[in-house]
Order: C-alpha cells, then structure tokens, then sequence
C-alpha cells in the first residue's frame, strides 16, 4: 500500500461501520480498480472497537480514494459528487442499475449510491452535444426532462427532434 503521506490528493469518504462495503461495491464497478489496503482500530475508540476496519485505500478508475469509518453518521451532499463519464447507453444503463439497485435515482443523470454518495452517470457524448450553441437549448431542454441519460434522445433533440427521454 502507498503511504497516505506520498499522495498530492485523495478524496475521503465518510462511513459510519460501512467503509470496507463501500469501497468493495465501487471497485468492482470499474476497471483499474482495487483495494489498496485495510487499516484497522489499534485500540477501542469513536471509529470502533479494536481491530474493526478504520480506513480503506482504494484505486477507483485509476483515482485513489479513502473510505473512513468516522464513528458515527454523517449526511453525503451534493455539495460533492463523482461524475462517471460513460462510452455509451450501455455503461450508463450498467452503471445506473448497479448503483440504484439499493440506492436512489434522482434528475439530470445524477443519483445516489446505497450510502448516499452523489454521482452523475453522464454520458461522454454529451460535452460534444453541448459544444454547438445552436443545439445546446435543445439538448438542455431534454436532459432537464431525464433522470437517467438517454443518449439517443440528447442526440434526438441536438438534431431537432424530440429528446425528452423518460430514461
């Protein structure tokens, strides 16, 4: 495991008991991912008994991460979310049920994992759909009317059909 003090960033995620499930679920969604390593609680404290998990490293898409179990409850905002950038409607529909299974969809391709971690599924089409200030209203207007991206109905409404993908 690399040593916390050799990274520039890692972003951490707060647990309560949960961090060891967490990082396993989001691990064995993406490619270039693993677990790095476990650090347990040396002793009795506000994380857990001694030898409980405290702290997981993980490597998610490349990107390293901590999961932290924190000792009690602490609320996930969208104030911090993770986008996904997808190839196609297949990832997006892979990874929009993965997480929704136990968690929540919300609009505009963003949801909320089972610990309440936002994430927004977003196609990678969809800066290019976006780039021509003529039909960026058009796609905007159908992705308002989406909860899970539609790539076929942004591309719909960016040609001047209709986009309103219910998804």
């Amino acid at each position: 495991m690399t040593p916390l003090s050799s990274r520039k960033i890692s972003p951490c995620l707060w647990f309560d008991g949960d961090a060891e499930d967490a990082a396993r679920f989001y691990v064995a969604l993406f490619p270039d991912s693993r677990i790095e390593g476990i650090h347990h609680n040396p002793a009795d404290g506000p994380a857990g008994p001694a030898g409980s998990v405290l702290m997981v490293a993980f490597t998610l898409a490349g990107q390293r991460f901590l999961a932290l179990n924190g000792g009690q409850k602490m609320e996930h905002t969208h104030a911090i979310s993770f986008q996904v950038d997808c190839e196609d409607q297949a990832e997006v529909d892979r990874l929009w049920a993965a997480f929704t299974a136990e968690g929540r969809a919300e609009q505009c391709g963003w949801l909320r994992d089972r610990w309440g971690v936002a994430w927004q599924i977003v196609p990678s089409a969809l800066p290019q759909l976006l780039a021509d200030p003529a039909r960026a209203p058009r796609v905007m207007e159908a992705l308002f009317k989406m909860v899970k991206l539609d790539v076929a109905a942004l591309e719909a409404a960016a040609r001047g059909g209709g986009g309103d993908g219910h998804g």
